[in-house]
């Protein structure tokens, strides 16, 4: 099954207010409407000086689905970060999803999915072979996910703090990042801009423009 790598917000925590609070704790947490007049500069002033706690008061939690390759990139962002993934170990993978690049040419294209429906057929008949062999089928599980190649998609729940998010945005939301990683980022970016409740955050982090669209991959 081809697919492309998916990316869905499922509920999130906080927002501008929650990390300007954060930051006015050592003064007063009486929000007033002139307070929230200058939550903008105040979230500007903390980004521009690398004051990163009161960002890390908000969640952001996802379930993306995405080729071994970006999974593991997902994976090397622990600071900050909570993720339990889709494991071929536990389970038999059934579906048979996986990623086709979209910069490749048909002929490519048409060489890869050969491979990989190969790959995934010889995954589903290795680890039945080995379990009528009588080998345990946790051990048939974990040994015949060997065949699996970096194009199969997992899925993956995927938590943030705010800070981290960011962080993981400049790292992956750059033209220096693969493409794959770069399109994830994208489309997690644009799922915590549409919620409306980080604009100011997303702003002074350079990660949304004055008119509210999304800001270019980073250099």
């Amino acid at each position: 099954m081809l697919n492309e790598n998916k990316v869905e917000l499922i509920g999130f925590y906080g927002g501008d207010e929650t990390h300007a609070l954060s930051a006015w704790t050592s003064t007063s947490r009486d929000l007033t409407d002139e307070k929230r007049s200058r939550i903008g500069n105040l979230l500007n002033m903390l980004a521009r000086d690398n004051h990163g706690t009161p960002f890390e008061k908000s969640s952001i939690h996802f379930l993306v689905t995405t080729d071994i390759a970006s999974h593991i990139h997902l994976i090397k962002h622990r600071a900050g970060v909570s993720l339990n993934g889709e494991s071929a170990r536990y389970k038999e993978l059934k579906d048979d999803k996986f990623y086709v690049p979209v910069d490749w040419d048909d002929e490519e294209k048409t060489r890869y999915i050969e491979h990989l429906n190969l790959s995934l057929k010889n995954y589903h008949e290795t680890l039945q072979r080995l379990i009528d062999k009588g080998l345990p089928r946790k051990r048939a599980k974990e040994s015949a996910r060997l065949y699996l190649p970096y194009g199969v998609q997992l899925t993956a729940d995927v938590m943030f703090n705010f800070r981290s998010f960011v962080h993981f945005l400049q790292l992956r939301y750059s033209k220096h990042a693969q493409l794959e990683i770069r399109e994830v980022a994208y489309k997690m970016l644009e799922c915590v801009r549409d919620t409306g409740k980080f604009d100011l955050s997303l702003r002074a982090h350079g990660l949304i423009l004055e008119d509210g669209s999304t800001c270019p991959p980073f250099e």
